[in-house]
């Protein structure tokens, strides 16, 4: 795709923002100078009608107008509050990923191309689509499983949408790029790669086998957890562009009512949830990311299972330690120990004080300390802790980022299922049993028996990296000798590809002037 077609895609996606009043309800009073009288102009071209609905339903219907890869640009914002701000990022939660189904015709013919065999001979029955997203849509199916008929979801990647989102990516690279130009406030946020890590996350969840790895590794973690699992995976009939899994019969978790009707215990579903949700964190570094009410659904029994693993979380070991002794920290009001851990960390510059940021610290605790356990939110906890270490310079950390916005969604389905629950009444033993578990004697055992591991890798290396070091050093000694050179075919690629970038940037800005120019003229 051509710079100048990405200029023009993304003049389009602006133009709708402002027509359907999302620019116009960003906060802008604030604002000075030219992002004023731009703010100030959205408003008059925005939609009449726009300004009677509030920001989430304009960002809905924009969202919807931009089409499928707008609705996962929005879910994976509503990841980073560090990007669009804790009020965009929850607005932008609440986009919902539902799209009109494609004919079943097609459905077949991607199984088929993808698994290398008839629909017929793979599944016993085949039934019309149930559910369709931006990526792909779910049929419900029949096939048999040891000798026993097994209902299935099957869901399948939607036609069409690799290119889409491969266009739709062109424009969202260029606008990170061009953020990184002209905004300097915005280049601690690092825009380009957080468009990477998007592409990173598009490219996985578009390939079924990834999403299919997920839930075999959730099943697995999860298969003697109480009143919580995963479901299976029909993993001969799953495929780059098909996946094949267990259905699920069960009332969704956002149906509170529904749940009190069939007689299951709220507060123990609140609990279950919740001690769940850390269990995976800190037990196995690998989480659920987008733990909705509609991804949750609870069996007769009161067994909670969740479906819809395209964003999962994944944790390393010094960030479970981190979490659970700042929790630790928070609870016991040791401010200074929770400071000590985020230097230990290396997530706050060695140049800062700890005890300055240890009073920072005490400045989020002690107000908790002063309300009862009910009001007490963890997951407001870790918003205002990010707010303070940015004042500290701390680097954004994608991975905390991913399980602070869980955790705001786990513990508000909690909350909705028992309005006194007590957060940290749930979550201490599961986080006292890690506690002790690894940071007790037996995890310096353990941290003994990883540091021996590494030791012994980087003895077996040895011999490798001694050799790599010795041609290292010959090849700098010999530039150092000789200088630095280019030939003259490198010289003059590098013009040709120089003059080739100016003139598509010139055109583009053409381009993008004349659509404004069309628009403006259209209005006036």
């Amino acid at each position: 795709m051509s710079t100048a077609g990405a200029y023009l895609r993304l003049v389009r996606a602006g133009w709708i923002l402002v027509r359907e009043g999302v620019v116009a309800a960003l906060p802008g009073e604030h604002l000075s100078g030219m992002p004023r009288l731009g703010w100030r102009v959205a408003k008059l071209l925005s939609r009449r009608r726009a300004g009677r609905r509030d920001r989430p339903e304009r960002l809905s219907i924009a969202v919807d107008r931009l089409g499928p890869s707008y609705v996962k640009l929005g879910q994976f914002l509503a990841t980073r509050p560090d990007v669009v701000g804790n009020e965009m990022a929850y607005d932008l939660a609440t986009l919902q990923d539902r799209l009109e189904t494609f004919p079943e015709a097609q459905a077949r013919a991607a199984i088929e191309e993808s698994l290398g065999a008839p629909v017929d001979a793979l599944y016993r029955t085949f039934g019309k689509p149930v559910a369709a997203a931006s990526i792909a849509q779910v049929h419900r199916a029949e096939t048999v499983r040891d000798g026993e008929i097994e209902t299935v979801a099957v869901k399948v990647i939607r036609p069409g949408v690799r290119r889409r989102f491969h266009n739709d990516l062109e424009s969202f690279f260029l606008a990170s790029r061009l953020q990184e130009r002209f905004i300097a406030s915005a280049r601690r946020l690092r825009p380009v790669e957080v468009t990477q890590t998007l592409a990173q996350t598009t490219r996985i969840e578009m390939d079924l086998r990834l999403e299919a790895a997920a839930i075999s590794e959730l099943h697995e973690n999860t298969k003697d957890d109480p009143g919580f699992r995963v479901p299976w995976v029909d993993w001969q009939r799953t495929g780059r562009d098909v996946l094949t899994l267990q259905w699920i019969d069960g009332i969704k978790m956002s149906d509170v009512e529904g749940l009190r009707a069939a007689g299951h215990d709220l507060e123990q579903l609140a609990t279950t949830l919740i001690q769940s949700f850390l269990r995976h964190t800190l037990r196995d570094g690998f989480f659920h990311a987008d733990m909705h009410p509609g991804n949750l659904f609870v069996e007769p029994d009161g067994t909670i299972v969740a479906v819809d693993f395209g964003i999962m979380g994944r944790i390393g070991k010094k960030e479970r330690r981190f979490l659970a002794e700042i929790l630790y920290g928070f609870i016991t009001r040791d401010f200074r120990r929770v400071a000590e851990v985020h230097f230990e960390a290396g997530y706050v510059p060695a140049h800062h004080d700890v005890a300055a940021f240890a009073q920072a610290l005490r400045a989020i605790g002690e107000p908790i300390h002063g309300q009862s356990a009910e009001t007490i939110s963890m997951a407001r906890l870790l918003t205002l802790l990010f707010e303070v270490t940015e004042l500290f310079d701390m680097q954004t950390r994608p991975e905390l980022l991913l399980l602070q916005k869980t955790m705001v969604v786990v513990e508000g389905v909690s909350r909705t299922l028992d309005p006194h629950f007590n957060m940290w009444r749930a979550a201490e033993p599961v986080v006292s049993n890690w506690i002790k578990a690894n940071l007790g004697p037996r995890g310096l055992v353990a941290d003994a028996g990883d540091g021996l591991n590494a030791l012994i890798a980087l003895l077996r290396q040895a011999p490798e990296l001694a050799a790599r070091t010795e041609r290292l050093a010959r090849e700098i000694e010999a530039t150092a000798d000789r200088g630095l050179r280019l030939d003259l075919e490198t010289v003059q690629a590098i013009g040709r590809a120089e003059a080739r970038h100016t003139r598509l940037g010139r055109v583009a800005l053409w381009l993008i002037a004349a659509t404004l120019l069309a628009i403006l003229w259209q209005h006036l």
